[in-house]
């Protein structure tokens, strides 16, 4: 079998990495995962600036001339070029599913993701009761279907229902209830998966290395 065209650069422990891999799960592409040791430098070495201008992860590549970087681009690029493949509802099917998806995806990016990383509950907390009341609405952030607005969400909200301090955040029931829908999918839990493997890998090389 022929090695995948799709490459991914970058630990799956990392938000962004892990979204790009949710997206190519549920789109059903085969991909190849390449590990970036970024605490020996190596999104700085001039190879990976090359795919990459500001050092970061994930870098993507698509065959030898498609070269992309910033996670929720990627996903977008990802939904087009395979829009036969896998979940077709994932970025719409028609101009107002998209725009409905990239109003959420924008709310997740300017919303959700900076009160998230940083952990500020009172911020956090004002966002995730906007959700409640649209998840009373709506099945998903952006309809009736599983799509991209709620997929960026994933990988920062994984990391948060495991700090005490932020878990009751998401007790709400329409936020409690989106959440366990989304986070139980099949793409999601591969992730997971595949996070866990690679901190096996990590915690094994820091021990070879310990001498």
């Amino acid at each position: 079998m022929a090695a995948p065209t799709v490459k991914v650069y970058g630990p799956p422990m990392s938000t962004a990495v892990s979204r790009v891999l949710a997206c190519l799960l549920e789109k059903d592409v085969q991909f190849q995962l390449i590990p970036v040791n970024m605490a020996k430098g190596e999104h700085r070495s001039p190879e990976f600036l090359k795919l990459h201008p500001f050092g970061q992860v994930p870098a993507f590549q698509d065959g030898d001339n498609i070269s992309l970087f910033e996670s929720r681009a990627i996903c977008r690029y990802v939904c087009e070029k395979y829009g036969d493949k896998g979940n077709k509802e994932l970025y719409g099917r028609n101009p107002l599913a998209k725009a409905s998806i990239d109003q959420w995806l924008e709310a997740e990016a300017q919303n959700f993701n900076p009160p998230s990383s940083t952990m500020s509950k009172e911020k956090l907390a004002k966002v995730l009761d906007v959700y409640d009341k649209r998840l009373a609405e709506s099945r998903f952030l952006a309809g009736d279907h599983f799509s991209l607005a709620d997929l960026s969400h994933l990988p920062n909200a994984h990391y948060l229902l495991a700090a005490p301090d932020a878990a009751p955040l998401f007790t709400s029931p329409n936020v409690a209830r989106w959440w366990d829908e989304i986070s139980s999918r099949d793409s999601w839990k591969k992730v997971v998966d595949l996070q866990r493997a690679a901190k096996v890998l990590q915690c094994l090389d820091n021990e070879n290395g310990s001498g």
